[in-house]
């Protein structure tokens, strides 16, 4: 049964899994974001509660 050989199967997993690891993340990580992430000051939260219609 050709499905219990590892040995392509294998090979073909360590090859993804190295073009995953080393090609993509660069790539991905060279991109440059066009709006940098601001940082927001605390903010003061309503602690009123709302009134439920039906009740």
């Amino acid at each position: 049964m050709p499905q219990l050989n590892p040995a392509p199967w294998f090979a073909i997993l360590v090859f993804s899994w190295v073009i995953f690891l080393t090609i993509i993340p660069p790539k991905v990580l060279g991109h440059i974001f066009v709006h940098e992430p601001a940082t927001v000051g605390p903010e003061k939260t309503d602690l009123t509660s709302w009134t439920w219609p039906w009740l």
